[in-house]
């Protein structure tokens, strides 16, 4: 099981597409989060799409998977977070996975 996980980690992280993969999530994240409390605007800032659009397409798909509990809980943070992180993770997986093969 040890070893299993240390493979895991391994291909999550352990490569370098991987490890820029998640660089920009980083720099896309530390944006949202600097433009969402220090700048204020007239309407709603476009800021978090530079986040889905980086997840893009695993988050969509756990969007549409949201839906079907209420659309009220696909809009939510306690669901959007997780589901950005783990789509982030799945993909930074599935890079390390492609230079495996």
């Amino acid at each position: 099981m040890n070893a299993q996980l240390t493979t895991l980690a391994r291909l999550t992280f352990g490569n370098r597409p991987a490890r820029i993969y998640l660089a920009l999530i980083a720099v896309a994240a530390v944006y949202v989060a600097i433009d969402t409390t220090f700048v204020h605007h007239e309407d709603a800032s476009l800021a978090g799409l530079w986040l889905l659009l980086l997840a893009a397409p695993t988050i969509f798909g756990f969007m549409v998977l949201g839906t079907l509990f209420g659309d009220s809980f696909a809009q939510s943070a306690a669901f959007l977070y997780p589901a950005l992180v783990v789509s982030v993770l799945l993909q930074a997986l599935a890079l390390g996975l492609s230079l495996a093969c």
